[in-house]
């Protein structure tokens, strides 16, 4: 049979990919999502629990319901707080654990193999990110909302679905980067605790930024270089201040270095998938 004669890939019944390789990139994100809901009550039941338990911890037991932060209550004040901790700590969590565990166990090939581009890969394992992210944010306001004591007070939306988006992109994102340069769960782990866990609890999820420089004093100096390039601190002030309608910064500077630290971070992200740094050596 000649050249001109052989059946092409369209005519075998093979299916045709365009620019955009939809259901390849579907099917990781559903991958993805199905990961964490798989064990539901490991990646969304237990953060859940851990954050409630932070709440009645300090705004009960110690006696946070009685004092004011800011004009608020603290319990107003503590919730939104307790909310992005848990989605910044479980979006990096959805993509880091699921690439190092790919690379432990050698099923990695199996997201590298298929014809997806390095856009693609990062946009699926975002994506689950994300979801968990969110996912775990709405439960949790929703059990906030439920508590007997108020704590939950809706100002401006918008800031909420903002920032809220953009920090399950940063976190996720992280995670892509951290679960390609680990090479065992020990290296996660180091991120997790020195770095993610760390900027999340000193970035005003329990205590007020303002009240803090108070305390200070002459010694906030230094406060104020490490503020200006925390992005952790712009995503939980812009995240709280559309819960309570106040916050202890410029919420459209935040908003703008958030995008612009995202933005950032999806080149990088794209570039390490291009060139395979990690994942095919």
């Amino acid at each position: 049979m000649s050249s001109q004669s052989k059946p092409t890939a369209i005519e075998m019944g093979s299916r045709k990919i365009g620019r955009i390789n939809g259901l390849g990139l579907w099917t990781l994100y559903e991958k993805e999502v199905r990961r964490f809901l798989k064990v539901w009550m490991q990646t969304i039941g237990a953060p859940a629990v851990q954050a409630i338990l932070f709440f009645v911890i300090f705004a009960v037991v110690l006696g946070g319901s009685d004092r004011v932060t800011t004009s608020v209550a603290y319990t107003q004040f503590l919730a939104p707080g307790l909310i992005i901790m848990a989605l910044l700590q479980n979006s990096f969590a959805n993509t880091s654990s699921s690439l190092i565990i790919a690379k432990v166990q050698g099923t990695i090939v199996d997201v590298l193999m298929p014809p997806l581009s390095p856009g693609e890969l990062s946009l699926g394992f975002v994506a689950g990110g994300v979801t968990r992210g969110l996912v775990i944010g709405v439960v949790l306001i929703a059990c906030f909302a439920l508590l007997p004591i108020k704590a939950i007070m809706f100002s401006h939306p918008w800031a909420i679905l903002y920032f809220a988006v953009m920090a399950s992109i940063m976190l996720s994102l992280m995670g892509i980067l951290t679960g390609i340069w680990a090479e065992k769960f020990d290296h996660v782990a180091t991120i997790t605790n020195f770095i993610v866990g760390p900027l999340t609890l000193l970035s005003g999820t329990f205590y007020s930024i303002d009240r803090l420089r108070d305390k200070m004093g002459d010694g906030a100096q230094w406060l104020e270089p490490f503020l200006a390039v925390n992005p952790f601190f712009y995503i939980i002030d812009g995240f709280r201040y559309g819960f309570i309608g106040e916050a202890d910064g410029s919420v459209l500077t935040g908003a703008v270095v958030v995008g612009v630290i995202n933005l950032f971070l999806w080149l990088i992200v794209w570039r390490v998938l291009q060139t395979g740094w990690r994942l095919k050596s």
